[in-house]
């Protein structure tokens, strides 16, 4: 969500940029508008959606983060992922002091009263078997110790929201199991508070009390109601604001309430802040160095003060190159661009933008634990049309909008979430999550995908090579792997070379296919496959020891 002078911009250079390096090239770099975006829709409709993930077990598997991090005395929610035949049976070997572990629902709770990395075990048994796996909670000063997952309200609501939705969408990500692979924030993006001026009864009210507290608009009559629901579904509570007088549709922002709304956020038990520019625009009145960090740095301290954990996410648009003082200014996430769905026919085109961005192997350097470059939410499954014609209400659907299937191909769709993965972003799914088909679902629970976005060395994937269309990245991996993408940004099929002198890699490999989770073999000196348009084949090599300790031995 963007001010729409800043909105304007990023569209002019994003178009630029497309425009020059097409003339450049010749290539369409995925279809921006007119022609293109005629070809690439026809395209992607001609293309199948092919489900790579295979099912998990029906045996005890757990998943997702293999570490934590939490302040000392603030409250403690983890729910163990595990998929596998229910009921099931958990339990924590060496937890410490001051937390407890529901055994029906591997909900972890309380708080830690000492500093300390502490070493855990999580179990995890049904009918089936059981599955052990190593687990770090850190009690410090540093939260995000991996990228945050979870579900946003933007991009399939946006402003027809209501406490009902929420729960119904807390409810959704339980029951299609996305909490079982590590799915655990659900982000209230925006539109929960009055809106000044609004004649919509709904909408409307006065914005604060006597005393300067912030009003919540009809649709939501109880909040901490609302984070106490989400809290026990065992998933953790998200919120928006801006540090303008006004959100970017409009609605009260936190400006000169700072602190006041940060300590009623806490009250009402929210576990994260995106802090959206919007209106601070014309606060800021520059974007000098200095006037970009004061709203993030002022709000980092404050929730730093706080007795309860907030996860902030700095929401600028990239703005003065937020991802070298993001972290200094408290935030554990910052935005690297503009909105990747503000028009629906550009997800395509603002994709490529990311790649681009991405590409150029200087972001990275400062993402890691407790600090993640964020190119935007997962533009997958049902999606609102923003920038589309708006037809009649529908029956099922929000009011006066149109939504339906993301406009990336299916191919398009598993580069998207393999770029996000390697560059270990945090990861939002932005489509309906009540409306989760079997090939969204496939591509959000992919367990060995998510552990590479999930990794605890948290290191982000470099470009190491390009050819024409054809790019490589990889990403360093806390066992000594590496995880490699091999991406086609062309028109049609095209081999892919990882050569191991790129990656730094020496002797023989084995290669893991992890969308569908399948060793490929050992190979020596280099690994090829053929990548379909705008497609990816995502891999993780390990050496192969004992063909390598053979070799040395001859």
């Amino acid at each position: 969500m963007m001010h729409v002078a800043a909105e304007t911009y990023r569209r002019f250079i994003i178009f630029s940029a497309i425009t020059t390096l097409s003339a450049i090239t010749g290539v369409a770099f995925w279809a921006g508008a007119g022609v293109a975006a005629a070809a690439e829709e026809a395209a992607a409709t001609r293309e199948e959606a092919v489900i790579l993930t295979p099912q998990p077990p029906a045996t005890p598997r757990i998943n997702g983060a293999k570490i934590f991090g939490v302040r000392p005395g603030h409250p403690f929610l983890f729910t163990i992922p595990a998929t596998g035949q229910r009921p099931m049976e958990f339990a924590v070997e060496g937890l410490p002091e001051g937390l407890t572990v529901d055994s029906q629902t591997g909900r972890i709770s309380g708080s830690l009263k000492a500093r300390g990395a502490y070493a855990v075990t999580f179990r995890a048994r049904n009918a089936l078997g059981r599955a052990d796996r190593k687990f770090k909670i850190v009690c410090g000063d540093t939260l995000a110790l991996t990228p945050m997952m979870g579900w946003s309200t933007w991009y399939y609501w946006s402003k027809h929201l209501s406490d009902r939705i929420v729960r119904d969408g807390a409810d959704a990500m339980v029951s299609s199991g996305l909490i079982d692979h590590g799915w655990s924030y659900l982000e209230i993006a925006e539109f929960w508070q009055v809106k000044p001026g609004s004649n919509a009864p709904m909408l409307s009210g006065e914005p604060r009390d006597a005393q300067g507290n912030i009003h919540t608009c009809p649709w939501f009559p109880d909040m901490k109601g609302l984070a106490d629901y989400i809290h026990g579904k065992g998933l953790k509570a998200g919120i928006y604001t801006s540090p303008g007088p006004l959100t970017c549709e409009g609605y009260v922002g936190a400006y000169r309430h700072e602190r006041q709304d940060a300590q009623q956020f806490a009250a009402w038990g929210f576990d994260y802040l995106m802090y959206d520019w919007c209106s601070y625009e014309g606060v800021a009145k520059s974007h000098a160095l200095a006037a970009l960090q004061k709203p993030y740095r002022q709000m980092g301290d404050i929730l730093k003060q706080l007795d309860r954990d907030i996860v902030l996410k700095i929401c600028q648009y990239g703005m003065g190159d937020v991802w070298k003082w993001g972290r200094e200014a408290g935030g554990n996430c910052w935005r690297t661009g503009g909105d990747l769905g503000g028009r629906y026919r550009d997800i395509p085109a603002s994709l490529s933008h990311v790649f681009d961005l991405y590409g150029r192997n200087e972001l990275q350097r400062y993402a890691g634990p407790g600090g993640w470059n964020d190119p935007d939410n997962l533009l997958l499954g049902i999606i609102y049309k923003l920038g589309e014609r708006v037809s009649a209400d529908k029956p099922g659907l929000p009011p006066n909008r149109e939504t339906g299937p993301t406009s990336l191909s299916p191919n398009e769709q598993y580069a998207h979430m393999s770029l996000w993965c390697l560059s270990a972003a945090p990861l939002f799914f932005g489509g309906d999550v009540r409306q989760l088909d079997a090939f969204t679902l496939s591509l959000l629970t992919n367990d060995e995908v998510l552990e590479v976005d999930q990794d605890p060395l948290g290191k982000a994937a470099m470009r190491v090579s390009k050819n024409g269309d054809r790019e490589v990245w990889a990403k360093d991996m806390e066992d000594g792997s590496k995880a490699v993408g091999l991406f086609n940004r062309g028109e049609g099929t095209q081999q892919v070379t990882a050569k191991w002198s790129a990656l730094g890699l020496t002797g023989k490999q084995t290669v893991r296919d992890l969308w569908r989770q399948k060793d490929l073999g050992g190979f020596d000196g280099q690994f090829s496959a053929p990548v379909g348009r705008h497609g990816v084949v995502l891999l993780r090599l390990r050496a192969n020891k004992r063909a390598n300790k053979r070799d040395s031995s001859n």
